[in-house]
């Protein structure tokens, strides 16, 4: 029944994908890379959330949290206010200029070569690093779901590699031949299912702890541990307080405004209006994740304390422990349904950065435009293939891969980040600067991160990896701007309209995007 369950709510989404994206063109940039410009705020929300949202965050934060307790929720909450200041912000100057990708801007206001080697940190940190996490994760919580090496009567390494493949093959359908459109519109089904299995295990959490009764086991939790009940994280923790205000925030600006992976979903927006719907949506849904991220954990913690050697077994345990049999398959419909948005989503950004960025500029400059979807679409199909070979390597990795990971990305996004910035907010800096800004970033954060820290200073005394990220940002802000004053463009930047969509703001942007601020930072005064 479970198994019937799974199969049957997956290509019941399959085909509503399916049916929603047919009349979209997939031989235009426009129709293939951004669903025909076509998205409303809805479909862009529902994308976001589930592009974000995959096994490897809820497994490793339901972690964190049994672990360090709700200060964890600071890389959910703090989402929210990156994605207000992306709409407010970021947005409209993107979809002014028309964009397809993100280095598409670095080209207008730097240079060519800018938006190549910003192109190949994306395609690099997706191939090597984004991909095959999420296919190695997504695979060890259905694996576990369903007993797949007992049911193949296999051993755990080839259920491993079978069901890789599996999810793969099937996210790179979606990925590849679909275009956005069908990435985005089975997100958004896949979003509403999340949202409501996500929320039974907490409820029914609750309620094994609180005979049967939500509130009375909410009060027992509390109660039993107020520690884990702080906000605020001394300086032991993973997340140290003072990192609010430095790298956790850049962290999230990059993610939510500069990662193609993610904003390229507010770029297939009808009109400004829709983006700006779309985002603010997202960020307010956002500030209820740690209902479904970190309470779990927090719940585990009461019912496992003392039981569980690794914390990532936590949320997969409470599965278990709390959620009816007749659920387990819609869940794991649900859970597959989240694994394959982030892994096909990169996908697809993967494709649109080739395509856009590295074959019509380098490999075929008078390439129409089906001849760069389709080249697109190749090199898609090749990056699926080696990152479902690297995928299942990752079981003989080290413990922590999902913090580590975190700390690794920070060889590339902070860099961009700090281009993007400066290529916005300043008229006069030149191409050379953020080709030195965005190459100095990466050198420095790697002999900071693994040189220094295991090897010259010892990993107990140094700053957190969130400090040291604040730090490089602002040096290579500085250099950035020292070169353009002695060394300025001799023409100023302008940002030019390109009249591809409506640019108009959404009348309610200002009002609600503060109300979400004012909403997070309550929530950090109450649980101080």
């Amino acid at each position: 029944m479970q198994f019937v369950t799974f199969i049957g709510f997956t290509l019941l989404v399959a085909l509503i994908s399916y049916f929603k994206s047919r009349t979209t063109s997939d031989t235009t940039s426009d129709g293939y890379f951004l669903g025909g410009r076509s998205l409303t705020g809805v479909v862009i929300a529902g994308s976001l959330l589930l592009t974000n949202l995959s096994t490897e965050q809820i497994v490793g934060l339901n972690g964190a949290a049994f672990k360090d307790g709700i200060l964890v929720m600071a890389w959910e909450t703090l989402a929210a206010i990156a994605m207000v200041i992306t709409a407010m912000f970021l947005l409209p100057r993107y979809l002014k200029s028309g964009l397809t990708t993100v280095p598409q801007f670095l080209e207008n206001r730097y240079d060519k070569l800018t938006k190549t080697i910003t192109s190949g940190f994306f395609l690099s940190g997706y191939a090597i690093i984004l991909l095959p996490i999420v296919l190695y994760s997504g695979a060890l919580a259905i694996n576990t779901m369903f007993d797949v090496p007992e049911l193949l009567g296999v051993s755990k390494n080839v259920a491993l590699w079978i069901t890789v493949w599996s999810i793969g093959i099937i996210g790179s359908i979606y990925a590849i031949f679909g275009g956005l459109k069908a990435v985005a519109v089975s997100d958004t089904i896949n979003a509403v299912g999340l949202l409501i299995g996500g929320m039974l295990i907490p409820v029914f959490g609750l309620m094994a702890i609180g005979d049967g009764n939500v509130f009375d086991g909410m009060a027992t939790l509390t109660s039993s541990h107020p520690e884990k009940f702080k906000s605020l994280g001394g300086p032991e923790s993973s997340i140290p307080f003072s990192t609010i205000f430095t790298g956790m925030m850049l962290v999230q600006l990059f993610y939510w405004g500069t990662n193609q992976a993610i904003i390229q979903r507010a770029l297939g927006a009808k009109n400004l209006k829709e983006g700006q719907k779309g985002l603010l949506l997202a960020s307010f849904i956002k500030i209820l994740g740690p209902l479904i991220v970190v309470l779990p954990g927090l719940i585990a913690y009461h019912m496992f304390e003392g039981a569980l050697d690794n914390p990532d077994e936590a949320y997969p345990m409470l599965v278990t422990k709390v959620l009816p049999t007749a659920f387990i398959g819609f869940f794991a419909a649900v859970l597959f349904g989240a694994i394959l948005s982030s892994f096909n989503s990169a996908l697809n950004s993967s494709v649109t950065l080739f395509g856009i960025d590295i074959y019509k500029e380098y490999i075929k400059k008078d390439a129409i435009e089906k001849e760069v979807v389709w080249a697109g679409k190749k090199f898609g199909i090749i990056l699926a293939i080696v990152s479902m070979c690297i995928a299942p390597l990752l079981i003989y990795a080290s413990d922590g891969l999902f913090g580590y990971l975190q700390e690794v990305n920070g060889i590339y996004s902070i860099p961009i980040l700090t281009i993007i910035v400066v290529g916005y907010l300043t008229k006069y800096v030149p191409a050379m600067a953020a080709k030195i800004g965005i190459i100095s970033g990466s050198v420095l954060y790697i002999i900071s991160q693994f040189i220094l820290k295991p090897y010259v200073v010892g990993k107990e005394d140094y700053p957190h990896f969130l400090h040291v990220m604040a730090i490089l940002f602002v040096l290579n802000v500085l250099i950035m701007l020292l070169i353009g004053k002695f060394a300025p463009r001799k023409e100023a930047f302008e940002l030019e309209y390109t009249e591809k969509v409506d640019i108009t703001p959404w009348r309610y942007m200002n009002s609600i995007g503060i109300a979400i601020c004012l909403i997070v930072l309550s929530i950090y005064i109450y649980y101080a």
